[in-house]
């Protein structure tokens, strides 16, 4: 047998995919770990720590039996196809979430929702505790706190309860001036 045919034999590639395998098994875990000890320090919940992990650990993972699988077809067709399925399948789970940061981009940009400001939506209504970037927090009448998502702000209509005597500028309308005459 040639140094050729042994650098090209199956058996090699095979070998070669599932060193590659373990070693991203290994990295997610690592991977894992370092994420867990940052989101503890950040004072989150033990069950988004651990959901955290497992998302990093799984998704390493994943991209690591592509690359295997490519290695051991010998195809980087295989790995592209592979990859570009994971980013389709990621973005169309992620659809949601990019929908309300954004628009709760707008939300604060505009500030036609203010803190302190009560609101009524189709779910119900409350007091507008906090305005984040992805969720705003209401209370209601009984004192429960209300997570609504930014995107429900922005597409679905929103009625926002004029305080008695308060100016239209005060509470984000719009008015246009009487056409002269």
């Amino acid at each position: 047998m040639s140094p050729s045919d042994i650098a090209n034999s199956p058996l090699l590639f095979i070998l070669l995919a599932v060193v590659v395998f373990v070693v991203f098994v290994v990295a997610a875990r690592f991977f894992a770990q370092q994420v867990a000890e940052a989101l503890r320090k950040r004072g989150l919940r033990e069950n988004v720590v651990i959901t955290g992990s497992r998302v990093i650990t799984v998704v390493l993972i994943v991209v690591g039996a592509i690359f295997a699988i490519g290695i051991a077809v010998r195809s980087d067709n295989v790995t592209i196809l592979g990859i570009v399925a994971a980013v389709i399948i990621t973005s169309i789970g992620a659809q949601d979430v990019l929908k309300d940061y954004v628009s709760g981009y707008y939300l604060l940009l505009e500030r036609n929702i203010k803190v302190g400001d009560r609101i009524s939506l189709e779910r119900g209504s409350g007091t507008v505790s906090e305005v984040r970037l992805r969720v705003t927090l209401l209370r209601s009448e009984s004192g429960d706190v209300v997570v609504v998502p930014n995107s429900e702000l922005f597409t679905r209509p929103v009625t926002i309860h004029v305080r008695a005597g308060a100016p239209a500028e005060e509470v984000g309308e719009v008015t246009k001036p009487a056409p002269p005459g």
